[in-house]
């Protein structure tokens, strides 16, 4: 799954031109490094962090668990 997708999927944007705008705002980081290119293809147990709140790839559940709280 491409990280665009992913932010849709988890409900972080609605669109994929609200995903772009936050990814080259470096709003997104994957694995604690800030993330450029909404086509980014991610992988199981990838973090994708967002204002403070990091969701993890996973294929038992596709679309991200959420775990609140957790810093940059």
């Amino acid at each position: 799954m491409k990280l665009d997708q992913f932010l849709k999927f988890v409900g972080i944007t609605h669109t994929g031109g609200e995903a772009k705008m936050l990814i080259k705002a470096g709003k997104i980081s994957v694995n604690g490094i800030v993330e450029n290119r909404r086509g980014r293809k991610l992988k199981e147990g990838d973090n994708i962090i967002f204002a403070n709140e990091t969701y993890i790839v996973s294929n038992s559940d596709p679309l991200g668990r959420k775990l609140a709280g957790i810093e940059k």
